[in-house]
């Protein structure tokens, strides 16, 4: 340990430390002129490859593109979703059922009409025809039933709709 406190204390320590020092002084020179260089042929290789403009700037102005496309297609996504929503609300299953009502009309006007949606619920239309007047009922279908008691033609009506 003594010789290494002795050692320091010398002059050829001293002058060993500056040639050190100037070495890497040296080395810290030729890094800088080496990066300086890198950076210039770095950007004229990538003014080449961009056909005279920066393809940096290019590549950033198209993540820029690609951020904006990714946003459209999320509000579109969201879009489809709301209108698959609405859609199961809508009208979609249709059951038409003629038949003869009255024995003495002699054809088949009197009809029932089953509009439905995608689970089944809706309405179903009677209308029927006599001679003397027509009339047209209503009654509301919730899942392929009603509350209301129904005819034969409105369940045929129904489950054609159903069976579409």
């Amino acid at each position: 340990m003594e010789f290494i406190l002795n050692f320091i204390k010398t002059d050829n320590f001293y002058i060993g430390l500056i040639i050190v020092i100037f070495i890497m002084f040296i080395l810290y020179l030729v890094n800088i002129i080496k990066l300086s260089k890198l950076r210039k042929s770095y950007s004229i290789f990538m003014k080449k490859i961009g056909n005279g403009q920066n393809i940096q700037e290019t590549l950033e102005k198209y993540i820029d593109k690609l951020n904006d496309v990714q946003k459209e297609n999320t509000e579109l996504k969201n879009y489809c979703k709301q209108l698959d929503n609405t859609i199961a609300r809508c009208i979609q299953k249709v059951g038409l059922v003629r038949y003869n009502a009255f024995k003495d009309t002699g054809s088949d006007l009197s009809f029932t009409l089953a509009l439905l949606n995608e689970e089944n619920t809706g309405v179903v239309l009677n209308g029927i025809y006599s001679r003397e007047m027509s009339n047209i009922y209503s009654k509301p279908v919730e899942k392929g039933t009603s509350s209301y008691t129904l005819s034969e033609e409105e369940k045929q009506a129904i489950n054609k709709a159903i069976n579409m």
